[in-house]
């Protein structure tokens, strides 16, 4: 006997969503001095609602790696890259302290992001010390998060990975980096996913 035909959904060479979900045209292409590395929790990867390919798209200096443990040696080598000052973006957490924080270079930056949840993320950060030793770059009082509309938070100041991402440069790289577009951007992206939502919600209540 044949076996059933496996139909596959056709796939964003560019964005990695399918073709109906593309988000290539809402990229904005932002300027940025900083480096950003995104380690980003597997399941992360699989979500619709997820924000870093779209962060992704739009800085040309981001990397995401896709993983949940790194072995040492590994992940020594993507925290650090010579000529650049790592900082991890995350607060300061009984559970986590953060170390005590060096004085500031001239030296550019390479920021370093963990996309997950916040149970997640702080599972990552226990079980990896090179990752937990990094100095820590907070948001002491993030800008209202837009992810509302499509995704539930635990805490009044947590804001998407995108968000979080883009309000850390600006703090980094003060006016020069122009954080509006993106921003924007990350505004359809969401009313996109929420319209998309409602009928399935609908459907549910019927």
């Amino acid at each position: 006997m044949n076996s059933p035909p496996t139909f596959c959904r056709a796939t964003c060479v560019h964005c990695l969503r399918p073709q109906a979900t593309c988000l290539c045209t809402l990229a904005r292409p932002t300027a940025h001095r900083t480096e950003v590395l995104v380690l980003q929790h597997p399941q992360e990867q699989r979500q619709a609602k997820n924000s870093v390919a779209l962060l992704r798209l739009s800085l040309a200096h981001c990397e995401v790696v896709v993983g949940e443990r790194f072995a040492p040696a590994a992940l020594q080598a993507l925290l650090h890259r010579p000529g650049r000052d790592t900082r991890l973006l995350y607060p300061d957490v009984p559970a986590a302290p953060a170390p005590p924080a060096p004085g500031m270079t001239e030296a550019p930056l390479r920021l370093v992001v963990i996309d997950a949840t916040w149970r997640k993320s702080l599972r990552m950060l226990l079980e990896h010390p090179t990752l937990a030793a990094l100095p820590r770059l907070s948001l002491d009082a993030p800008a209202p998060t837009r992810y509302r509309a499509i995704r539930a938070a635990r805490r009044a100041d947590q804001v998407s990975t995108l968000e979080a991402t883009v309000q850390a440069l600006a703090m980094l790289e003060g006016p020069s980096f122009d954080a509006a577009p993106l921003l924007d951007a990350f505004g359809c992206f969401v009313a996109g996913v929420a319209a998309r939502q409602q009928p399935r919600a609908s459907e549910g209540h019927a």
